[in-house]
């Protein structure tokens, strides 16, 4: 079957399953690592601020990686690449499995990070070019099951890690890779059809086609703007001054590249699309400031255990993945956007009248308005990127997009640092959820206020 034949089902379970599967391998390796830190550091004598850049590696590798991959793919074709990231990710499983020191760990953490990057940018582009091929429209419900598998493996990926660290130690965090890798293979062999070949001039300038300059630059802008963030405690402005600076040589290299890695033309004429990328730090930095923040405040102040917040958390995801459903299942944009800002507000203003005597029942409120911000606005937005971006560009929106998310991440852990100090205390989740409540308030004028946000994505 050719990538333009038209199956009696286009996005049935066949096609999807595979680019689900490997799009959810991202965020699941990245929460799942956080129950195996204390072993792993005490296997090789590290302490908690080197086992903790196991998570940072990931972080980075996968931010840099995301749009690279999208670059990629316009090159050499959404599936080859999709199957290659996963390739790289069935390496890092048996490096990081059989790791004989720190060093092979950090290794396998980062190529985790690039292989992992490869599934959604390239997952999209493959959606993308079936839709259009075939004229269904804005595929929803597809774009709304990428949102849900996402905040379903996030949250998974916690337990998950616990029942394998308890089962089978550490090492099965890194293993567990290698069958998910080789079912994705598989998979997409069965579901996915093959790119077309690549076009003889396209082998000819190679070079010119990766923009390996702009893959540099890119890289240097969003790794020293991670270290910036990633300290805001005690920042080094130096980190700052290099981002700006490495930032403009890159917009200015794009702006004459031939085939530029980021269409910096493109993404200045299109507004609407630079706010959803906007709104999707907004929504992201809200979401897990208030999930890391609150989380840690009820551990430190609330004296609640792990398991306890855990189960807290739950209606959280539940909410989030039924609203996403709804909310996809009709196509709905503008409104769901000014509603997850109005979310988080609500969250924040719970936040602000907390105490350490709060009942049970007010975390669990408060972390319902959460779960309403990010289904609301994780779908949403997705969609909204899918409208905006050109059809030769969705790979690398994508890979931005995702990207967006991990600097909102790092960003995140930053504020809640400078909000709670050395421990979480009442007066500390006050300043949170104030420095929220701005984030919310932006979000909802930036809704508002856009009138290029489609209400629908399939009007009509």
């Amino acid at each position: 079957m050719t990538a333009t034949e038209a199956p009696s089902k286009p996005f049935g379970w066949r096609f999807t399953s595979p680019l689900l599967l490997g799009s959810t391998l991202n965020p699941i390796n990245t929460s799942m690592l956080a129950t195996a830190l204390v072993g792993i550091g005490v296997d090789f004598h590290a302490g908690p601020g080197t086992t903790a850049s196991l998570v940072s590696i990931l972080y980075l590798f996968s931010a840099v990686s995301q749009p690279t991959m999208g670059k990629l793919s316009t090159v050499f074709g959404p599936r080859r690449i999709f199957l290659i990231g996963v390739g790289i990710l069935l390496v890092a499983g048996f490096i990081g499995a059989l790791a004989p020191s720190f060093a092979f760990l950090l290794v396998s953490r980062a190529l985790i990070g690039v292989g992992t990057a490869a599934a959604f940018p390239t997952a999209m582009s493959l959606v993308r070019r079936r839709a259009d091929s075939l004229g269904t429209g804005v595929p929803t419900r597809v774009l709304g099951n990428f949102s849900i598998a996402a905040q379903v493996t996030a949250v998974v990926g916690l337990p998950l890690g616990g029942l394998l660290t308890g089962a089978f130690g550490w090492r099965a965090l890194f293993a567990v890779n290698i069958p998910l890798a080789i079912i994705s293979i598989v998979l997409t062999f069965v579901g996915v059809a093959k790119d077309e070949p690549i076009p003889k001039e396209g082998r000819e300038r190679l070079l010119v086609s990766l923009d390996i300059p702009g893959i540099a630059l890119f890289a240097g802008t969003i790794t020293s703007l991670l270290f910036f963030l990633g300290d805001l405690k005690h920042p080094f402005w130096w980190l700052l001054a290099l981002t700006v600076l490495v930032g403009v040589a890159l917009v200015l290299w794009e702006r004459r590249a031939t085939r530029p890695m980021i269409d910096v033309r493109m993404l200045a004429r299109r507004k609407p699309l630079q706010r959803t990328y906007i709104r999707q730090i907004l929504i992201s930095l809200g979401t897990y400031a208030m999930l890391y923040g609150v989380s840690q405040w009820m551990e430190q102040s609330r004296g609640l255990s792990a398991s306890v917040v855990g189960l807290v958390l739950i209606p959280l995801s539940v909410l989030s993945i039924i609203v996403a459903r709804f909310v996809s299942g009709r196509g709905w944009i503008r409104w769901p956007l000014v509603l997850s800002g109005a979310a988080l507000i609500g969250a924040a203003a719970v936040g602000v009248f907390i105490t350490d005597q709060s009942p049970i029942w007010v975390l669990i409120g408060m972390s319902l308005l959460v779960g309403l911000t990010s289904g609301l606005g994780g779908f949403a937005n997705q969609a909204a990127l899918y409208i905006e971006t050109p059809a030769d560009e969705i790979a690398v929106g994508s890979g931005l997009l995702r990207t967006s998310t991990n600097v909102a991440a790092i960003f995140s852990s930053s504020i809640i640092g400078l909000s709670f100090g050395a421990i979480a205390t009442d007066g500390g989740l006050h300043v949170l959820s104030l420095a929220l409540a701005v984030i919310g308030i932006a979000l909802v004028l930036l809704s508002v206020l856009d009138h290029r946000i489609p209400a629908n994505a399939n009007p009509g």
